[in-house]
């Protein structure tokens, strides 16, 4: 943590455990006995309850969204540029929910977990999740918290499906959705990268068909690479070109198949760094839950039929470097609001960032960010 804490950060925070003992069925057919949910919280509820807001993680996203977890730390939560007092969704005004779904690796129940049934870890026998099923879960922990509606809930990229689907399944427990980076449904070419990533990290002799745990190793080297093409994808021509362009990492080049640029160097730390600290079947997992995505195919393949129960209010934000979930694809979701005569504010943010572009401090994202959480604030107060 900083010498001092920044004035706009919610400080020190603490994660809590919610162990849930009902069963929860899952979409693939299977269903979770028991599990735990973990979460952080920022900002006090309000007195009715009315000023909840729900912040929905991306692929490898967590619980720790904002905030230091001790003294020591020096890395804050993964959107503590938008979460805090005075930032884009102030907690002097709200009170934010973040949690870690269901298949995840930081605290709540998923493949790194103790299988109840056989007392083993479960590895790749945790059952398939979809996005459905982790707004099924959000919904039990808003009612632990006894938040019967949500004043907002955001998310970016898979956040951003989740926020949808949200909108879709439970359409009276939201007032504002916001959609940020994010698609109506992957690309063949998404889920080409992704079934790629699978493929590094299932070819890894250390992978053992998921069961490592039980051989005591890791898929260092196909997760690894899983993550360098991740990132690759992630950000844009334009920025890596700023960032590192053609520099090398030593005065000459050396000839040989080692690292050269200080572009390799980058994506080798990385893939390093990011093997120590996520589970490779949670990756598996959270990929998939991406590629099933596709709210519409229960509605003929129709997103304005998908689109027609909707209650909330929406913000939708495209980056227009963002190649991954470009632009089109966030006009696909506005157009399918508008046709049903949904309430929609649509930002195109000129950014040379990538897809990453929504987790950055870009001052006119924020800036409409900001404007517009002020009028989620707006519709919390009292009448």
């Amino acid at each position: 943590m900083p010498d001092t804490i920044p004035a706009d950060s919610v400080g020190l925070v603490n994660s809590i455990n919610l162990h849930i003992d009902t069963p929860i069925t899952l979409e693939c057919g299977r269903s979770l006995l028991s599990y735990d949910l973990v979460y952080e919280t920022y900002g006090e509820l309000n007195k009715d309850a009315s000023n909840a807001v729900l912040i929905c993680h991306a692929l490898s996203g967590d619980h720790h969204a904002a905030g230091y977890h001790s003294k020591e730390d020096n890395k804050p939560g993964w959107w503590d540029t938008a979460i805090g007092p005075g930032k884009s969704i102030d907690t002097n005004d709200f009170y934010v929910v973040c949690l870690n779904n269901i298949g995840g690796c930081k605290g709540s129940t998923g493949p790194t977990s103790i299988n109840p049934e056989t007392n083993k870890i479960y590895g790749p026998d945790f059952p398939i999740i979809t996005v459905s099923d982790w707004v099924n879960s959000q919904t039990i922990l808003a009612d632990h918290l006894n938040i019967h509606q949500w004043a907002a809930v955001v998310g970016g990229s898979l956040g951003g499906m989740q926020a949808m689907q949200w909108a879709i399944s439970f359409p009276d427990r939201l007032r504002h959705a916001l959609i940020i980076a994010a698609a109506p449904k992957l690309s063949a070419q998404n889920i080409a990268f992704n079934e790629v990533a699978r493929t590094a990290i299932k070819s890894d002799p250390d992978f053992h068909d998921g069961h490592y745990a039980d051989h005591q190793t890791l898929p260092r080297q196909g997760l690894g690479l899983a993550r360098m093409l991740g990132h690759i994808t992630y950000l844009s021509d334009e920025a890596m070109g700023e960032k590192f362009g053609r520099a090398l990492r030593h005065d000459t080049i050396h000839y040989s198949y080692d690292v050269d640029f200080q572009i390799e160097s980058y994506l080798r730390y990385q893939s390093e760094t990011f093997v120590e600290h996520f589970d490779a079947n949670t990756y598996l997992l959270m990929t998939k839950a991406l590629d099933y995505f596709d709210p519409a195919k229960e509605f003929g393949h129709d997103l304005a039929k998908t689109f027609a129960s909707i209650q909330a209010k929406c913000l939708v934000v495209s980056f227009t470097s963002d190649w991954r979930f470009a632009p089109d694809r966030s006009h696909e979701i506005v157009n399918a609001l508008l046709n049903n005569g949904k309430e929609v504010i649509y930002a195109e943010i000129e950014a040379h960032q990538g897809h990453d572009a929504f987790l950055m401090p870009i001052a006119r994202y924020h800036e409409i960010f900001k404007s517009y959480m002020q009028r989620v604030a707006a519709d919390c107060e009292p009448t």
